[in-house]
């Protein structure tokens, strides 16, 4: 059974990467993972998952979701298991990026699922593999072209 405190902490590191990203806290970002972290962004990507250390995320995510005017992410419908000192979070999620443009709208809208792996290290709740399946969106995808420069980012 979940305790209440661990559903909890769980969901709060989640968030927290979400809000370090939406904030560009890009020092605090790092703080919410493991040191080797699964990444499968293969549904939106292409490719294989990769791995990557929380510098590597930093680097890849804050050059292409920092090349955003805005953005924000958000997670609800939280479904949680905890076995010992691991966890999984499935989450839906909602993903607006905004990047002005002369191609067309500024906002593509991403939604779908995340599912987290945790792993409690020194009594903290990080994450250790992260899975997004989109299942819709909405506007300008070009806005992620554009943002990235065209290169797909290695962890992103």
């Amino acid at each position: 059974m979940t305790s209440a405190q661990d559903r909890a902490d769980v969901i709060d590191t989640a968030t927290a990467m979400m809000w370090y990203i939406d904030i560009r806290d890009w020092d605090a970002f790092t703080t919410v993972f493991a040191e080797d972290v699964r990444l499968d962004y293969t549904a939106i990507w292409g490719g294989d998952p990769s791995h990557a250390t929380p510098a590597q995320i930093h680097a890849d995510w804050s050059r292409l979701l920092g090349a955003f005017d805005a953005t924000q992410h958000l997670l609800g419908n939280h479904l949680v298991t905890v076995d010992g000192d691991t966890a999984v979070l499935t989450a839906v999620f909602q993903a607006v990026h905004i990047l002005a443009n002369p191609l067309g709208s500024p906002r593509w809208t991403l939604g779908g699922t995340y599912r987290f792996g945790l792993t409690r290290i020194d009594g903290a709740w990080r994450i250790n593999d992260i899975a997004m399946t989109p299942t819709w969106s909405d506007g300008n995808k070009d806005v992620l072209t554009l943002a990235s420069g065209g290169i797909r980012p290695q962890a992103a």
